[in-house]
């Protein structure tokens, strides 16, 4: 080979490696921005996640891309290491339908119809279709599809020109010899392993064999343990990938190696045990770029069948490899879910910070009801853990608002975008509810700690200002959790409600001081609790408000505020007068 052969070889790659990528990226772009949560949600038995596994990568184009992002969900805590191994067994087996897209340039040329299958031609109509679409697409669907066939194109002729670029190695004695050194299965294997760990992808490997059988060299056992290899190597960026993920990740990457390696042992056993016996004469048969991908999937597929019924002892096996070391903190496994790895899927990651969400602001919640509990059910035992607690939901917005913001540097749907501006509005707010619980708790010490007993009346007025907030601290969650905007709308009549409530109150205590019913000391707690409490409705009602506002394509609080206000339509009319009545004093 020339060193213009080289350079058209290293081309050709180059050319390759990018059709096969940019191809599998808007093929997942035309099956949806949700393909990632149906993998997640559907893959419940072995046998679906096998399926689903298959069907996901043959699409992607890519088992490692799969796989990683299966330890994804392994590492968050939404798959477990049992349901995980079946859709990794799928991606090891979907990832050989390249090849198949690969054998497609073995077609020849020939006359009248057979002319238009051959691969330039094909090659050639391809490409022109992809530009059209591409250019003159009007909807996005279209254009991903435009960029599909550019993609298959690119792949073709990157296929061509290795070929081309190889073709020369045919007359190449040194070549030939160096090749059937590959012979030795394990020297093979080996080769194999190397070869796909530096490309990082089994495809590639695989089409670049495909390129070289053209030369006529690559017979039956050279390829054989050079396939075996490329599956071993292929779990190379999967191990890289889990450095820093939890025990269930790791467990899971670790799972991807010992399937292939397994499959590599078993069918290694059985096929040059019975060769020594038997000396298959198919040993010396010429591969074609059909035959290595008619291989490839047989030994995938084979070992998917013999591995398939004892996923219960592969999870058990990779469980003793990775031993578990438990030291989840108190809203870990939570954050868990904010996965760096989904980040390159952004449905999975919106729909990760979602559920985040929910579980702070339900902590939220249940942090306050435990502070206000303390007024008149002190203990130091439950004060540490609203303590606790709030330095947990501190965890969160931190965590949750520098995970959200990285969402929005990614490409994303207008749907996709609401929920993310809606999360980034409202984690702040559940943060100082949550600081109010403390602030709450901390009034409570101080009136445990000095004694202090209220008058009756001031402790009817604050149990009922107590109830009020809870119940408007539950409507607002519960809204933003379920995304009801019925139960959102109650919140502001309620809202109102609390304020004319502590106005009332504050003037109640003023009377109660110069009558001598309550002391100064009094005074101070009984003050900063009320403020606390109108401080939780605030934030509340900025949580409905976001909810409301952000589903109709705005958000300007002050503005809606003043149009309720002013409006007070019969819906809000009809909770004001409901609230009114229930926590009149």
């Amino acid at each position: 080979m020339s060193v213009s052969d080289y350079i058209a070889l290293l081309g050709g790659v180059a050319l390759f490696l990018f059709g096969m990528a940019f191809m599998g990226e808007n093929l997942k772009k035309v099956a949806g921005n949700k393909l990632e949560l149906v993998l997640y949600r559907l893959s419940s038995t072995p046998l679906k996640g096998i399926l689903l596994g298959t069907g996901v990568t043959a699409v992607i184009q890519s088992s490692s891309a799969t796989s990683v992002m299966v330890v994804g969900f392994v590492n968050s805590g939404m798959m477990k290491v049992r349901q995980a191994i079946g859709v990794v067994m799928g991606a090891i087996l979907g990832t050989s339908v390249t090849g198949w897209i690969v054998a497609l340039s073995s077609l020849g040329a020939g006359s009248g119809w057979v002319e238009l299958l051959s691969t330039a031609t094909l090659t050639g109509i391809i490409a022109v279709a992809g530009i059209i679409l591409r250019m003159a697409g009007k909807k996005q669907t279209t254009v991903h599809v435009g960029d599909i066939m550019l993609g298959f194109a690119v792949l073709m002729f990157g296929m061509s020109a290795m070929s081309g670029a190889v073709a020369p190695l045919k007359e190449s004695e040194a070549f030939v010899h160096a090749l059937t050194a590959f012979s030795n299965p394990l020297l093979g294997i080996l080769v194999g392993i190397l070869f796909t760990s530096v490309l990082q992808s089994a495809s590639a490997a695989v089409g670049i064999l495909q390129a070289l059988a053209i030369t006529g060299a690559i017979t039956f056992d050279i390829a054989l343990p050079i396939v075996m290899g490329v599956a071993i190597g292929a779990a190379v960026p999967v191990l890289l990938s889990a450095l820093g993920a939890s025990v269930g990740g790791k467990r899971t990457a670790w799972a991807y190696l010992l399937i292939d390696v397994l499959g590599v042992i078993i069918w290694s056993i059985l096929f040059y045990g019975a060769n020594a016996v038997f000396h298959f004469p198919i040993l010396s048969k010429t591969m074609t770029a059909v035959s290595i991908a008619l291989m490839n999937t047989l030994f995938r597929l084979g070992t998917v069948i013999v591995l398939a019924p004892v996923i219960g002892v592969l999870e058990k096996m990779v469980c003793s490899i990775i031993p578990d070391r438990n030291t989840h903190t108190d809203g870990q496994e939570d954050m868990d879910r904010l996965e760096e790895r989904f980040l390159q899927h952004p449905a999975l990651a919106v729909e990760q910070s979602r559920l985040v969400t929910n579980s702070m602001a339900r902590k939220a919640e249940e942090n306050l009801v435990e502070a206000i509990s303390l007024r008149t059910d002190y203990s130091d035992k439950l004060f540490r853990r609203v303590e606790e607690m709030e330095s947990v939901v501190d965890r969160y917005e931190d965590k949750l608002g520098t995970y959200l913001m990285k969402i929005t540097s990614k490409s994303i749907t207008t749907e996709q975008s609401e929920d993310v501006s809606k999360y980034l509005h409202t984690i702040s707010d559940f943060e100082r509810i949550s600081d109010h619980a403390l602030n709450i708790a901390e009034t409570a010490r101080e009136i445990h700690e000095k004694g202090l007993v209220f008058s009756g009346d001031a402790a009817h007025e604050l149990a009922l200002m107590e109830s009020a907030v809870e119940e408007i601290l539950h409507l607002s969650v519960e809204a933003f959790v379920s995304g009801d905007l019925s139960v959102a709308a109650r919140v502001e009549p309620l809202e109102e409600i609390i304020d004319g409530l502590c106005d009332e109150m504050k003037l109640h205590h003023v009377e109660r001081l110069k009558s001598g019913e309550c002391t100064l000391s009094h005074g101070f707690v009984f003050n900063d609790l009320i403020t606390n409490y109108e401080r939780v409705a605030d934030h509340c009602s900025n949580v409905a408000v976001a909810l409301i506002e952000l589903k109709s394509d705005s958000f300007d609080t002050h503005e809606y505020l003043s149009s309720v206000k002013e409006l007070r339509d019969a819906s809000f009319t009809k909770h004001y007068e409901e609230y009114r009545k229930k926590y009149a004093i």
